[in-house]
């Protein structure tokens, strides 16, 4: 990625007194698109107080009306004590919304410039707000490296990169840049946990991080078979969601594998089957995106829908994700509570197998 022209000097902070995580009672949420409000709607579910900004004129408007609709299921997975829709307050600048805040989420559009110029502003503001506010970016691809190049405080800036929908998917993935100061990307990391995310703390910067870089795999594999007309977009869904998607959520692609090579697991699995590695499933680059394909792609995506409106789909969907949630979870319960069970009966049996071993010798 291009550098800018001139770089800021960056001043570089000493690790401050922390504050417990649990004291982040306010965020800041800078863009109120799709996932800047996903990222609302959850942070209000977990009894925080939003501070919003975005400079569409019609932001506060759309920003209610995505918390209005993901409430619903954030209901049912569970509110936390205090939640209030209402505790959003919108603000005429980014700097004002981040002035009261304890953490600020930054989700604006996918646009190097555009980040670079407003995660140095935030990293600005954040440090006037208080001594321990961390700058976390939902960018899907960008590392912080290359977003942070103009921040005079780029030890406050991390990315902290959620899937949509941020009020459902559990996900974030945590990394921080050349510049950013561990304790920051640690507090990131800390509060999402805190707040209930499941978060991946990566060891190094990888552009698209990890579950892009997996997702954009099948998607590009996905448009090369539209584009030979091998499968159509009804097709590759349905291969996924009646096939290796039911898994996934139970096991992910390695431990899928692992259990593929049977008793010899993962090491079965890469000696018998190594070799078709190298056979030429995949096309790896990107294909064209050509008119034809991309009308190919519009008009399967649109059978697929079945003539139901977008906020049909969306519920459809997020009932689906927590149905899935919970019956994961239930059956890990199960399975852990089978596992003690079957610990317990063992020990008891063992230790009463002993003491009789015990008593017979010593009666001889």
């Amino acid at each position: 990625m291009s550098e800018p022209e001139t770089e800021s000097v960056s001043v570089t902070e000493s690790e401050p007194d922390l504050r417990p995580v649990s004291a982040i009672r306010t965020v800041a949420c800078i863009g109120a698109g799709v996932i800047g409000a996903g990222w609302a709607a959850y942070f209000l579910a977990r009894g925080l107080r939003v501070r919003a900004w975005d400079p569409a004129p019609d932001a506060e408007e759309t920003l209610r009306r995505v918390v209005d609709a993901a409430w619903p299921a954030l209901t049912e997975l569970g509110l936390a004590e205090g939640a209030d829709r209402d505790a959003l307050t919108m603000f005429p600048t980014a700097a004002e919304a981040v002035a009261g805040a304890d953490f600020v989420q930054e989700s604006a559009p996918e646009d190097l410039t555009l980040k670079r110029s407003l995660l140095a502003e935030l990293a600005d503001a954040a440090v006037a707000a208080g001594p321990d506010v961390v700058v976390a970016s939902s960018t899907s691809g960008f590392p912080m490296t290359d977003m942070a190049t103009t921040a005079a405080h780029p030890d406050r800036l991390v990315v902290g990169h959620p899937f949509n929908p941020p009020y459902l998917i559990p996900l974030v993935e945590v990394v921080g840049g050349e510049r950013t100061a561990a304790w920051a990307a640690s507090r990131a990391a800390d509060f999402y946990r805190h707040i209930g995310k499941s978060v991946i703390e990566m060891e190094r910067e990888l552009p698209g991080f990890i579950a892009n870089r997996l997702q954009e795999a099948i998607w590009r594999e996905a448009l090369h078979m539209v584009a030979a007309g091998e499968a159509t977009p009804e097709e590759i869904d349905r291969s996924i969601t009646d096939g290796p998607g039911l898994r996934w959520p139970v096991h992910g692609p390695c431990l899928t594998f692992h259990l593929a090579g049977g008793r010899g697991g993962m090491a079965h699995m890469l000696d018998h089957f190594g070799p078709s590695l190298k056979a030429p499933w995949t096309r790896l680059e990107a294909p064209e995106l050509t008119r034809e394909l991309r009308d190919d792609m519009v008009a399967g995506a649109e059978v697929s829908a079945g003539g139901r409106p977008m906020a049909e789909l969306v519920a459809e969907r997020d009932r689906a994700v927590i149905a899935v949630r919970r019956a994961v979870a239930a059956a890990r319960q199960t399975t852990v509570q089978t596992t003690v069970q079957t610990t317990v009966q063992t020990t008891v049996q063992t230790t009463g197998q002993t003491t009789g071993q015990t008593a017979g010798e010593t009666a001889r």
